[in-house]
């Protein structure tokens, strides 16, 4: 597949992503990335498995038990099994969900694979989290979303892109100022909270030397990009600790590695 703005020989979060979840849309690149990093940190694909897990759980919470009909999915990964728009269309088929990301390969699979129900509507936007006003301002997005009623802005394991100690909090501010009240922020992501003194020290050398591209958060940091917001039960916990299906087996903190929280905007 020949995709203007794909370079095959750079590995892409979102490809990788797909590989440790078992896909098959990514390249050597992304795979050669993804068994690096996995052999410094060998549960680092349990940590993708149990991130994907909880969309699928926080989608049917916002649609089921908190009304939501609308969904703003920014980096959006491709697609899978229970994307957001099926997950919460089983709930209500009129939902609505714009999908937002920033690989050209993610959006060719979008586009053909995110079909919505005849009820509801699918819009794909090849944009940056990084810049919000972009996303905010594009025409597919208001002619998809009515902003005047409530949102989920779904932020699944993509603010750990934003690298830089308190980057990500102004972006998520801006895209919560931009929503009426009643919406929610569904967010994960990743962090070295839980590793030993040694493993941490070897993420902060691998980051350095360019080998990886996720910039950890502590618990702090990832809670405050929720300061104005009214945390939904459990509040900050680990991604399989929220609420888990029942009976389902809880993984060790550090097997995980992933932060999660849902907050409503009063």
């Amino acid at each position: 597949m020949d995709i203007p703005g794909i370079d095959t020989s750079v590995a892409h979060p979102a490809r990788r992503y797909n590989y440790w979840l078992g896909g098959k849309d990514n390249f050597a690149a992304d795979r050669a990335s993804g068994d690096q990093l996995e052999a410094m940190f060998p549960k680092v694909r349990l940590g993708a498995l149990a991130n994907r897990a909880l969309l699928r759980r926080a989608t049917r919470f916002l649609a089921a038990e908190a009304g939501v009909r609308q969904f703003l999915d920014i980096g959006t990964g491709l697609p899978t099994a229970d994307n957001t728009h099926e997950v919460a269309q089983t709930v209500d088929p009129a939902s609505r969900v714009v999908y937002v990301d920033n690989d050209p390969l993610v959006m060719v699979h979008a586009r053909a694979l995110l079909t919505s129900t005849p009820q509801g509507r699918t819009a794909y936007l090849e944009a940056d989290l990084t810049s919000p006003e972009s996303i905010l301002a594009h025409p597919a997005l208001r002619d998809t979303l009515d902003l005047s009623q409530p949102v989920g802005l779904m932020l699944i394991a993509v603010l750990h892109f934003v690298h830089g100690r308190g980057a990500a909090a102004p972006i998520v501010s801006r895209l919560v100022e931009a929503l009426p009240a009643g919406s929610y922020v569904v967010a994960t992501h990743a962090t070295d909270d839980f590793g030993t003194p040694e493993q941490q020290a070897l993420y902060q050398r691998i980051l350095e030397e360019g080998k990886s591209d996720v910039w950890t958060r502590g618990r702090d940091e990832f809670a405050a990009i929720f300061e104005g917001l009214e945390l939904v039960d459990p509040g900050v916990v680990p991604a399989s600790e929220w609420r888990p299906e029942p009976g389902a087996t809880i993984p060790a903190r550090s097997d995980i590695n992933v932060w999660t929280a849902v907050a409503r905007k009063p």
